[in-house]
């Protein structure tokens, strides 16, 4: 028996092709500019707000969103604290979410956003309202370079593009049909 073993793996070893080298990925350019990363996420359902500096963004809060929306953020004073630890049903009741982008996509209009960023794996996605807030330097011209950019994503992370939408019912198009109702990127 171990002498038909023997005989299958010496045959498939035999078999085996060839390595390759891997191919040469030609440098992707591109824009990496506020105008074309705002036209992108606006394209795609998104709003930006251009900030003087990142002092101004709780005035733009108070402006843009309602004094009695619960809020979570590690930016400005929150009056819902979340953790990693809070029962994903109890993030339901959070109107609006404000959280840190590390680095915005051009290209495609999509912010990177690590764990650590996220006060909790669901909030970006069930929170009604998501705001996220970036580094206009933080801006790069494609995926190729924003992947190149993030090299280890610790435990989770992810590239968010846009309010949540669906358009595969009757080909309507519907915003926020299982996640954020809008998504706003404020740049600073």
């Amino acid at each position: 028996m171990s002498c038909s073993r023997e005989r299958i793996l010496a045959a498939a070893r035999a078999s085996q092709p060839t390595a390759l080298s891997l191919p040469t990925v030609p440098p992707y350019d591109g824009e990496a500019t506020v105008e074309k990363f705002s036209a992108l996420l606006t394209s795609i359902g998104g709003g930006v707000v251009v900030l003087d500096g990142l002092p101004q963004l709780a005035e733009v809060i108070r402006q843009l969103y309602p004094a009695n929306y619960r809020v979570a953020s590690s930016l400005l004073p929150a009056t819902v604290a979340v953790t990693s630890d809070v029962p994903i049903g109890q993030l339901a009741s959070i109107d609006l979410a404000i959280l840190r982008g590390e680095l915005g996509v051009a290209e495609n209009g999509t912010v990177w956003l690590p764990e650590p960023n996220m006060l909790h794996r669901a909030l970006p996605t069930i929170a009604q309202h998501l705001v996220l807030v970036l580094n206009r330097r933080n801006i790069v011209a494609t995926m190729h370079q924003a992947y190149a950019q993030v090299i280890d994503v610790g435990g989770y992370g992810v590239f968010l593009a846009g309010p949540s939408k669906t358009a595969d019912i009757e080909q309507s198009l519907v915003i926020g049909a299982h996640g954020a109702r809008s998504l706003t990127v404020m740049l600073y």
